[in-house]
């Protein structure tokens, strides 16, 4: 009691006993963190040849991403066409089986709207939404609630970085040494601001993308395909894996007319990224992998 009480302790506690508390306090917090960032990211196993190229396309680059891969199917299917003014116009019927999606694309086209005006139109949100919701339920895209558990994870975390932000504070101004706390403090630092990163899809999602993506090679732009061989399927699942490159590659007079940014997609974004591409949380973002 009398070394606790020593006046020359910071807060009463020698700075030995204080780091060695808290080191053990982080690193069981840690592990909870992580056990329960397991159960989340897991998933279940499935099988990625029921995937369709749209729902790849969430799962790769999100909202832009599925927009442009059901585009390129439309258009390979010759259902869609852009006009002088850059404003896309329906010009066939819908191919047999027409997703949701397609369904709503094709009706904004005969509004006359243009490519990079699609993801925010309310019939193609709503679309996006379903289809999401579907690979949620399937365990390849995680919920709302199951991201802000993952932010929650790190939540403790938090508070304890804040005791030991004061307790960091309070040394300095006691003039004791602090030097192994503040190492403590940037590694802590660190593991909370990975943890607060929240991806869009499970593990799951990211053996299914590496599959598909080593399959479905042969689509890949800079191999040259012949997309009018794989009919309107094989160039969406080009786009879908391989980015706005492959309608470039698909139909360049079509793309620079409709104005659509030649985007490559760099093996897809890690399970560990953060953000959401999906507008299932509002956002609209354009999700990882996507470099211009």
């Amino acid at each position: 009691m009398v070394l606790l009480a020593a006046p020359g302790n910071t807060w009463g506690i020698p700075g030995p006993l204080f780091l060695g508390l808290y080191l053990v306090t982080a690193a069981v917090l840690v592990t909870i963190a992580l056990l329960r960032r397991n159960e989340i990211l897991n998933g279940s196993t499935y099988d990625a040849n029921l995937l369709s190229p749209q729902q790849v396309a969430y799962l790769s680059g999100g909202t832009p991403l599925t927009v442009w891969t059901a585009l390129a199917g439309l258009r390979s299917a010759g259902a869609i066409n852009v006009d002088r003014d850059r404003r896309l116009t329906a010009s066939g019927s819908l191919p047999i089986g027409s997703s949701p999606l397609d369904q709503a694309i094709n009706l904004a086209a005969s509004r006359g709207l243009r490519a990079q005006e699609l993801s925010r139109d309310r019939g193609v949100r709503q679309a996006v939404h379903q289809l999401r919701a579907d690979l949620v339920r399937h365990g390849l895209a995680l919920s709302i609630e199951q991201r802000a558990a993952l932010r929650n994870t790190a939540l403790l975390l938090t508070g304890l970085f804040a005791v030991g932000m004061l307790r960091l504070a309070a040394g300095l101004a006691n003039e004791r040494p602090v030097g192994w706390l503040f190492l403590t403090q940037v590694a802590l630092l660190v593991v909370i601001v990975l943890l607060f990163r929240r991806p869009w899809r499970t593990r799951t999602a990211d053996r299914v993308l590496r599959r598909l993506r080593h399959r479905h090679t042969h689509l890949a732009p800079h191999h040259n395909p012949a997309y009018a061989t794989y009919g309107a399927a094989g160039a969406a699942m080009g786009v879908a894996l391989f980015g706005t490159a492959a309608l470039w590659a698909m139909d360049p007079g079509f793309a620079e007319q409709a104005q659509i940014q030649q985007q490559f997609l760099a093996g897809g974004s890690t399970a560990g990224g953060g953000g959401t591409p999906g507008v299932g949380n509002g956002g609209d973002g354009g999700g990882g992998g996507c470099g211009g």
